[in-house]
């Protein structure tokens, strides 16, 4: 029951209540319950990586973090900034020069009719999807992710209430964008396929044929794309990176994201980009501005830098990619009950280890624990990517890798 106090004032009294104190506090109270987006969620799995970290002796082929070091003149520029005193709030959006750095090199190597008011920068490409599905995913959409697909969007999707629906790629095909496996997985609830090209895992570069399919999909269904374009400086052999905002009528409807990660060696820094109509940046902007109101200052003029830098370090480092790639896809060929397709674009290699009876999983646990060598099993990526195993060569020198290679083939003569 409340207590009434009486407090003297000035000439007069009058009661004040106060709140009786608990008879019994408990001495080991139980923590708030979180909000049920988070129980009732997927939880964010970093796969073998989780399973090894902490572990000394491992050579780690399981994460995709360059092995390049970010180049000095982005460095510079960063710091040139900082000791110029650009350390304080911005733009919301981003610094306008490297928005319209980032416009005009979509322009110049997609082809998109995109402009600086109409590109977000981000915390890298995490907050970049992060923000796409909660501004335009609704309580009961559902959201297509195409097999083997990127787990990390599935607890993004279900924290703005969406479900994710999996279509997969034609793997008789060598993972080709298939119209015709999507389509089934279309329902009056499907509002979104995220897309990724380059693909992460199976290092497919997808053809504009190849698009122009999943665009016709998008337009008929009225869908909108959701396109982690995180690698489309990183391709090889000719291989041609499209951006699906680039084809006819598709701008209106993609949402185009990348990131300074994987080309420029800059994981560290969290930067990334959104190019989207210019219809769609308010909604986005509520989200991205609510969450981290913008990204750090300084930082941004080593983005510019990268952009605008000499194009010769960008074209060093995707061919020392190359050579990586090269020596990792020769020598997974030569193992016993292993094949690895060619590799258009990403740091990855994406082999067949069907012929070896073991499942992913348990193969990949058993080169970490026998051989020392972590590499992500297949499945992580869903059950598409079962029979296979995800080798990232960019994360490591050439002689790392060999050794690496080296215990591998040992691992797989033995079975």
């Amino acid at each position: 029951m409340p207590i009434a106090v009486t407090v003297a004032l000035n000439p007069q009294s009058v009661p004040v209540t106060t709140r009786q104190a608990p008879l019994h506090r408990k001495e080991n109270p139980m923590p708030p319950l979180p909000a049920r987006r988070i129980t009732d969620t997927s939880p964010k799995n970093f796969g073998m990586f989780a399973r090894a970290i902490g572990r000394e002796g491992l050579i780690h082929l399981e994460l995709g973090m360059p092995a390049e070091d970010t180049p000095q003149h982005i460095k510079d520029a960063a710091i040139a900034a900082l000791q110029a005193g650009d350390v304080h709030y911005s733009d919301l959006q981003g610094q306008p020069a490297l928005r319209t750095a980032l416009a005009d090199r979509m322009r110049r190597t997609t082809g998109m009719n995109i402009t600086a008011d109409e590109v977000i920068v981000t915390n890298g490409l995490t907050q970049a999807s992060f923000a796409a599905f909660m501004a335009f995913i609704d309580e009961g959409d559902e959201v297509i992710l195409l097999a083997p697909y990127y787990p990390q969007h599935i607890g993004k999707v279900e924290l703005a209430g969406g479900r994710v629906v999996i279509a997969p790629l034609d793997a008789q095909n060598g993972f080709a964008l298939n119209p015709d496996l999507i389509a089934p997985h279309i329902t009056g609830r499907t509002k979104a396929i995220a897309l990724i090209n380059p693909c992460n895992p199976t290092g497919r570069v997808f053809t504009r044929d190849e698009l122009q399919g999943l665009a016709d999909l998008a337009i008929t269904h009225d869908l909108m794309i959701f396109s982690d374009e995180v690698y489309a400086e990183i391709t090889y052999d000719g291989a041609r990176h499209v951006s699906i905002a680039s084809l006819p009528g598709m701008k209106e409807r993609t949402i185009t994201m990348g990131a300074f990660t994987k080309a420029y060696a800059m994981d560290g820094w969290r930067l990334g980009w959104i190019a989207a109509d210019a219809g769609m940046i308010g909604p986005l902007m509520k989200i991205t501005a609510s969450e981290v109101t913008h990204v750090n200052t300084f930082i941004q003029a080593g983005a510019v830098a990268a952009l605008q830098g000499p194009p010769q370090v960008l074209e060093d480092m995707v061919g020392r990619d190359r050579d990586r790639r090269d020596l990792v896809v020769s020598r997974l060929n030569q193992m016993p009950g292993v094949s690895c397709a060619p590799v258009e674009g990403t740091i990855y290699a994406f082999p067949d280890i069907r012929g070896t009876g073991l499942a992913a999983q348990d193969c990949a646990e058993r080169l970490m624990e026998e051989t020392g060598v972590v590499v992500e099993a297949g499945s992580f990526y869903g059950a598409a990517g079962e029979g296979h195993l995800r080798v990232c060569f960019g994360c490591a020198s050439l002689d790392t890798l060999g050794e690496a290679l080296d215990r591998m083939q040992r691992f797989f003569n033995s079975l």
